[in-house]
């Protein structure tokens, strides 16, 4: 029976990890052990719109006091700057796999000449705002809309690490020395100076370099260079002056990948994310510099591979977060999946009684490759069909990315379009990570040709144009990013099921 976790890392993932596991399972005593030779990213994040559900409606964590130490802000969609179009939104808010009174065919038949505005969700990102004004709260923000954040490391990762202070985790410092094996996997943990850490179960958040599953219990990796190229990002960013906060992250087409644009309130995160066998260090940095004169911080670049370790639990080792696997950062997804991972971990641990058998945790392995094939193959798919550029590397991406389980999807969206019938053709669609409206985004954005095509009738366009007015009118009377952070801030203002 477990009674004591350890905990490898003491970067988002771990500190999430942590907190998961007393919040929900109270028994257990949780220690982290902070080592000074596992370094964090330290970049600003991006999330999906899961996070703000995770850390609220799961873990019931005070909506107040978060956002006062973490000081995220909000983030709609991504807007893509890719593909045949100048650019195209992609909010959480669901507008294409729907289906409108009056219509015949869902939304994202109708999208293939103006993909701007079709939703209350893309509308606000076109407006540059990030809620609409509440009548019924004085005019305060309606946060109705789905959202994720943006959200900066080190400012995350102090607020997590308050939470599990409060919730009783034991933090230990110590540099990691090795690893004692015993016969349910690994019998300690060994820090320089001597020191020996048992623990019943090991949880292995140390990042990139996977400590415990990947280098003591030697677990295979499975990689994905197959379908997705890059593995190296320079980083770099400036002060905010006087640039208004968007509420999306920008992702834009460059010469042998893409950047990335993070939007905090006073300060811009930029990356470019590449292929190293397409363009060089120097390259990459010369060319992330002439499209990005601002970022004066010397931009640094990080060495990544994309790809799962083939089981994330072996033996009394759980892996979180990095050390389980990396799918590049195209749609901010590694806080999801941690997310993701820590619920799953929870509900194996309450139904084994804390006393998870081999059937349990062959369930945990197959949900997390779930979780990380699902991704790689629909990020696979911004590659496959991003015809923005016309060089030796996207030429590349179009004719070699694979496209793993999706073959099936494609297939039937060549012939009949964006149907709503095509999310019956979807690997895991119980449980895949990113619905129909997703791939829809990514297709119908890229204009990825189908066979079924259809045309309004006269009266749905006028219904249609009417119904994207109204929403692009509501947009421009919202709030923004800017002001909706003020009125929060302000001490009049009360969290739904809050009093302080």
């Amino acid at each position: 029976m477990i009674h004591n976790v350890l905990i490898l890392g003491a970067g988002s993932a771990g500190l999430l990890a942590a907190i998961s596991l007393r919040k929900m399972l109270p028994a257990l005593a949780v220690s982290v052990v902070r080592s000074s030779d596992i370094g964090v990213i330290g970049v600003g994040e991006g999330t999906t719109n899961s996070m703000p559900a995770f850390l609220f409606d799961h873990l019931k964590l005070n909506r107040s006091r978060f956002y006062a130490q973490a000081e995220p802000t909000w983030k709609l969609g991504i807007r893509f700057l890719w593909g045949p179009r100048d650019y195209f939104d992609y909010p959480f808010a669901f507008q294409l796999s729907g289906k409108w009174p009056y219509y015949s065919r869902p939304s994202g038949y109708y999208s293939d000449e103006d993909f701007h505005g079709i939703g209350l969700g893309s509308a606000l990102m076109e407006a540059g705002n990030a809620f609409p004004r509440n009548a019924g709260a004085g005019g305060g923000p309606d946060m109705s809309v789905p959202f994720g954040f943006h959200i900066e490391n080190v400012k995350f990762v102090e607020t997590l690490e308050s939470i599990a202070q409060a919730l009783g985790v034991t933090f230990v410092e110590g540099t990691v020395s090795g690893t004692e094996r015993g016969p349910a996997g690994i019998a300690a943990l060994l820090l320089e100076g001597g020191r020996r850490l048992e623990a019943d179960l090991f949880v292995d958040c140390s990042g990139f370099r996977s400590e415990l599953l990947g280098r003591a219990l030697g677990e295979e990796f499975v990689d994905y260079r197959r379908s997705l190229f890059c593995d190296r990002a320079v980083i770099g960013g400036w002060e905010r002056t006087t640039e208004k906060i968007l509420p999306y992250t920008t992702a834009e087409t460059m010469e042998a990948g893409w950047a990335w644009q993070i939007e905090h309130e006073h300060h811009i995160n930029r990356g470019y994310v590449y292929c190293s066998q397409a363009i060089s260090d120097e390259a990459a940095r010369e060319e992330f510099l002439r499209k990005n004169p601002k970022a004066l911080q010397s931009p640094r670049v990080v060495k990544f591979r994309s790809g799962r370790y083939r089981r994330v639990w072996v033996d009394n080792v759980v892996a979180i977060g990095n050390s389980a696997g990396f799918v590049e950062p195209l749609e901010a997804t590694a806080l999801m999946t941690v997310t993701r991972q820590c619920k799953n971990l929870i509900l194996l641990l309450e139904d084994a009684g804390l006393r998870p058998n081999a059937a349990l945790r062959d369930l945990y392995n197959k949900l997390s490759s779930e979780t990380f094939d699902d991704t790689r193959d629909f990020l696979a798919l911004h590659y496959k069909f991003n015809t923005r550029l016309d060089n030796a590397f996207w030429r590349q991406c179009r004719e070699e990315t694979e496209v793993g389980a999706l073959g099936a999807l494609l297939d039937f969206f060549h012939e009949n379009g964006p149907s709503c019938l095509a999310s019956l053709v979807l690997p895991s669609q119980d449980r895949n990570v990113f619905s129909l409206e997703g791939y829809l985004a990514i297709l119908v954005g890229n204009r990825a040709p189908y066979k079924a095509r259809c045309q309004l009738t006269d009266i749905e366009r006028v219904t249609w144009d009417h119904m994207c007015t109204t929403f692009r009118t509501q947009a421009e009377q919202a709030l923004s990013v800017a002001e909706s952070l003020s009125v929060i801030r302000s001490p009049l203002w009360r969290w739904k099921g809050e009093t302080s």
